[in-house]
């Protein structure tokens, strides 16, 4: 029966030096996926690969076969020495791919634990698998219990809530003190890489960037544009405090940009409106003592900090909960794997009882001339029927066997008993056509191979 097997690296094994030289492109994935189907022990494939890791996952009928074949193809692939390759790669066997895969889909692997971006390129992964037919029916099986799994852990667990950044946490900090974002008008002093990020986080979630920017005005225009805010000259500032519900400070200043005393002229023309000021600039660009002014909120860079260091804590504390829906997952994987021992002898089994019943009424057809286009349709159905219900009690106890020993001996028997890897089996005889008496009789009907069997077994009683 084909295994399951993983071979790849990721930022736990490689530095950015290699993992950058294995993130292929669509179009060298495709190219890899070719060259890794081709190897004879390897029937199903999928390659993973993103920023932190690339991944190849594996049905195969040699596991150790399959590593060697999958380690020269990345060698190749990134001009990488086998043996300098190898020390960096982590290989997984049988339900340790499962698990992993799935603890990869749910974000528990990522360099940032819960990210959601992992899910959608584990999607896409197997998309592309399936749009160049490397894919099939185990790994097929698994990518789905492993999305599944991503997820459910998403949904159910708090794994990925809230932003693991000072951008995230900016979002975070201002809907817990103002609530709804949509349309909330957020000032942004400094158009520097803090600053967009900031601001396009909040922009995400509904609010309204205005940048103010004094020395390099051309970018502050630029970052606006990206974010469809606008941009204002520094000279502005004062009637912007005024409109402003968020304020968020980045600059590479050394000075304080904001002071108590001029805060103090733009409160009284607020209309006691609520002010949310996020200063995350080092040093701070907003004097400390504004935070006394009525109305005033103001949070600096160790308080966006506690955020993301709370953030962490609670998705630590919500792993066990997402593992348990690992273990879910990976325990109904299983269990359908545990079926494929038998289900070559399921398939066997049913088409040898087709492959009867179609031949006895195709040798017998000249008999039915007298029938209907209808009536032939009938009897069609009717031995479609039969075969169906003598297959359902030997197809069901072979499923509640499989994964056992019992299951392998059941099979063994079924497949001696019908002798179903006996390569003399000839169902086409033509000679086997069915007497007038046991038509009119409706006695039971045996092909001439059937009544081989019969004749031998009853030499043998004698």
């Amino acid at each position: 029966m084909p295994e399951l097997f993983a071979i790849g690296i990721s930022h736990k094994t490689a530095p950015v030096a290699v993992r950058e030289r294995l993130a292929f492109p669509a179009g060298e994935t495709k190219r890899l996926l070719g060259e890794i189907t081709s190897c004879a022990a390897i029937h199903e494939a999928v390659v993973l690969s993103t920023c932190n890791r690339t991944e190849l996952y594996l049905s195969t009928s040699d596991p150790i076969v399959a590593e060697a074949d999958a380690l020269t193809q990345l060698a190749f692939a990134t001009d990488i020495a086998p043996t300098e390759l190898s020390s960096m790669l982590t290989t997984y066997n049988g339900p340790g791919v499962s698990t992993h895969l799935m603890r990869v889909a749910g974000g528990l692997e990522s360099m940032v634990l819960g990210e959601s971006e992992i899910l959608g390129q584990v999607k896409t992964a197997h998309q592309l698998a399936l749009l160049e037919q490397t894919g099939g029916p185990i790994i097929n099986r698994l990518f789905a219990h492993a999305i599944a799994a991503g997820k459910r852990i998403r949904t159910e667990t708090a794994v990925g809530a809230r932003h693991l950044s000072i951008a995230g946490a900016a979002v975070n900090l201002a809907k817990e003190t103002l609530g709804d974002l949509t349309d909330r008008r957020t000032l942004v002093i400094g158009a520097g890489g803090h600053g967009e990020l900031s601001a396009r986080a909040l922009s995400d979630a509904g609010a309204r960037a205005v940048f103010v920017a004094n020395r390099n005005y051309d970018r502050a225009l630029s970052v606006a544009h990206s974010v469809g805010g606008e941009a204002v000259h520094l000279e502005s500032l004062p009637e912007e405090l005024a409109d402003a519900d968020i304020v968020l400070s980045a600059t590479a200043s050394p000075h304080t940009l904001i002071h108590r005393v001029d805060l103090e002229q733009v409160i009284a023309r607020r209309d006691g409106r609520d002010l949310l000021m996020l200063d995350i600039a080092v040093p701070r660009d907003i004097e400390p003592s504004v935070a006394e002014l009525d109305g005033v909120t103001l949070l600096d860079i160790d308080d966006l900090q506690a955020d993301v260091e709370h953030s962490m804590t609670l998705r630590r504390g919500e792993t066990t909960k997402a593992e348990s829906i690992v273990a879910e997952e990976l325990a109904s994987l299983e269990e359908w794997l545990s079926t494929l021992d038998v289900v070559p002898t399921i398939s066997d089994l049913r088409r040898h009882a087709d492959e009867i019943a179609r031949r006895v009424i195709a040798e017998n057809v000249d008999r039915f001339e007298s029938l209907s286009d209808a009536d032939r349709a009938r009897i069609d159905a009717m031995a479609r029927t039969i075969v169906t219900r003598l297959m359902h009690e030997p197809t069901l106890q072979l499923k509640k066997a499989s994964g056992e020993e019992q299951g392998m001996r059941y099979a063994e028997a079924l497949r001696k008993l019908f002798a179903l890897d006996d390569a003399d089996f000839d169902a086409a005889d033509g000679s086997n056509l069915v007497s007038d008496d046991e038509l009119r009789s409706g006695a039971e009907i045996h092909s001439l191979d059937e009544k081989r069997q019969l004749g031998r077994g009853e030499s043998d009683d004698a």
